[in-house]
């Protein structure tokens, strides 16, 4: 019979000893993007994308001095670097958001 089990050593890469994040996990992500109508309901439904779970009564919003603008905190359940790294790329994309963080 043969095992599947490959011993890591050094040279191996180990995704959960590289990571400082212990998945799954509550994730703030912070967005800040143009004050406009839409803007909070876009970002709702692209953390529900990647967090269907996403619950929109803990969206934390924070608008500029100027009210041009306006910074959301969205706090998603993290299950992946994957899963994080695609909702990212799908935030900076967004014709609205000026930062992500």
């Amino acid at each position: 019979m043969t095992s599947s089990f490959t011993p890591t050593d050094a040279s191996t890469p180990d995704p959960r000893r590289d990571s400082l994040i212990h998945y799954p996990c509550p994730f703030p992500i912070k967005v800040m993007g143009l004050q406009v109508p839409g803007f909070e309901m876009a970002m709702i439904e692209i953390a529900r994308r990647h967090d269907p779970g996403f619950d929109a009564a803990t969206l934390e919003f924070r608008p500029s001095k100027g009210g041009n603008y306006l910074g959301l905190t969205l706090t998603v359940l993290a299950t992946s670097r994957a899963q994080l790294d695609a909702l990212y790329q799908e935030l900076t994309g967004h014709p609205l958001v000026k930062v992500v963080l």
